[in-house]
């Protein structure tokens, strides 16, 4: 039995329960993270703004993001939001470029 994806999961969940902001993630292979930043410019940035400022979806900008948890943010990125247009990113993204979005946008995304 492959343990890892529970493990990963008790870790987002201890995260969820404490609260805790998640400070400087490591970053992922400059490759991957290029693809990220993709990602979100392009899918996230149809329903959030292309510059992130919202549109069908809220603002991903540092200002809306700044009261919300880290990992609250990371779990929504993750499993989506029921009954709303937010699909669940998991199929595509480990927990770990999950977490690191989350800082990266709450950095301004830079380029």
């Amino acid at each position: 039995m492959d343990l890892e994806p529970l493990i990963r999961g008790a870790a987002v969940a201890l995260l969820l329960c404490c609260g805790s902001a998640i400070a400087a993630p490591a970053a992922p292979a400059p490759e991957r993270a290029a693809q990220l930043r993709h990602l979100v410019r392009q899918d996230c940035g149809a329903c959030h703004g292309l510059s992130l400022g919202g549109g069908l979806g809220s603002p991903l900008t540092p200002a809306a993001l700044k009261d919300k948890p880290d990992a609250s943010l990371a779990a929504v990125i993750l499993a989506g939001r029921p009954g709303t247009p937010m699909p669940p990113w998991r199929p595509f993204l480990t927990e770990e470029e999950a977490i690191w979005l989350v800082y990266w946008l709450k950095q301004g995304a830079p380029p």
